[in-house]
C-alpha cells in the first residue's frame, strides 16, 4: 500500500504528451479499482498519471478511522499543493482531473487557480448535484473557468443523468462525453448489452485526446 502522502504514477512507455494529476472520489482511496484502471489506460494512451490522497483519505489509510472528506477549502489546498509539486516533473501541459468529488475539485482549481495554473481539467463521473435531488446543482463555479473540461460521464449517473443535464446553463469551456448507459463507474446494466471495460476504455481514448488537443461537438 502507497504512503499517506505518496504519489503513484503510471508512465507511458514513450515521452507523455500531457500530464494529469488525477484525484479519488470521496470514498474510494487513489488505488481503488476504478482509479487504478483508468489511471493505466491513460498511460497507454500517452499520458502520466499521478494519482495522490487527500488527507482525511491518508488518515484512513494510516489509522484505519473512517474519516469524513475535508471541507473543501483543505481538499483544495491538498490538491494545489500535488501540483505546486508535480509541476517541476510534469512532461508536456499538466491537466487536473479527478473521479466525482476529485473532478469537482479539480475544476474549482480551474475557475479559480493558482500558480502554476493547470491546462485544463478532466472528470469523470462529475457530482451535479447529490441523488435524487437534481435541483440542489454544483455549477456555480462554472462561468469561472479558465480553461478546458471534459467531463465523460454516464448516461445514468444519479449524480448527473443525461436528462437532467441537458437542462443546465453550461459554459462553453466545457465538453460532455455521454458514456453508455453508465452508473457513476462508468459501469452499464447487464441488460444493455454494454460492458465496462469498453465503457472505460472509450472515456481514456476521449480523455487522451481532449489532452491533446483535440476538439469535440
Amino acid at each position: 500500500m502507497p504512503e499517506p502522502s505518496a504519489l503513484s504514477w503510471d508512465h507511458p512507455e514513450g515521452p507523455p504528451h500531457a500530464t494529469l494529476i488525477l484525484a479519488h472520489g470521496a470514498g474510494a482511496p487513489m488505488d481503488s479499482p476504478f482509479m487504478a484502471r483508468m489511471a493505466a489506460l491513460l498511460a497507454a494512451r500517452g499520458v502520466a498519471v499521478a494519482r495522490f490522497e487527500f488527507d482525511y483519505m491518508a488518515r484512513r489509510r494510516a489509522e484505519g478511522v473512517k474519516a469524513p472528506p475535508d471541507r473543501a477549502p483543505k481538499l483544495l489546498a491538498r490538491f494545489q499543493a500535488v501540483l505546486e509539486d508535480v509541476a517541476g516533473r510534469a512532461q508536456g501541459p499538466l491537466w487536473v482531473g479527478g473521479k466525482s468529488m476529485g473532478g469537482r475539485m479539480a475544476t474549482h482549481l480551474l475557475a479559480a487557480p493558482g500558480t502554476p495554473a493547470p491546462a485544463g481539467a478532466v472528470v469523470f463521473g462529475y457530482p451535479f448535484h447529490p441523488p435524487g435531488k437534481p435541483e440542489r446543482t454544483r455549477l456555480d463555479h462554472f462561468p469561472d473557468l479558465t480553461g478546458p473540461v471534459l467531463i465523460c460521464q454516464g448516461e445514468r449517473d444519479p449524480f448527473g443523468k443525461r436528462e437532467e443535464v441537458a437542462g443546465y446553463p453550461l459554459p462553453a469551456a466545457l465538453t460532455l462525453h455521454w458514456v453508455f448507459d453508465g452508473d457513476h463507474d462508468l459501469k452499464p446494466r447487464k441488460r444493455s448489452g454494454g460492458d465496462q471495460d469498453a465503457n472505460l476504455a472509450a472515456a481514456a481514448d476521449r480523455a487522451a485526446a481532449f489532452m491533446s488537443g483535440a476538439v469535440f461537438r
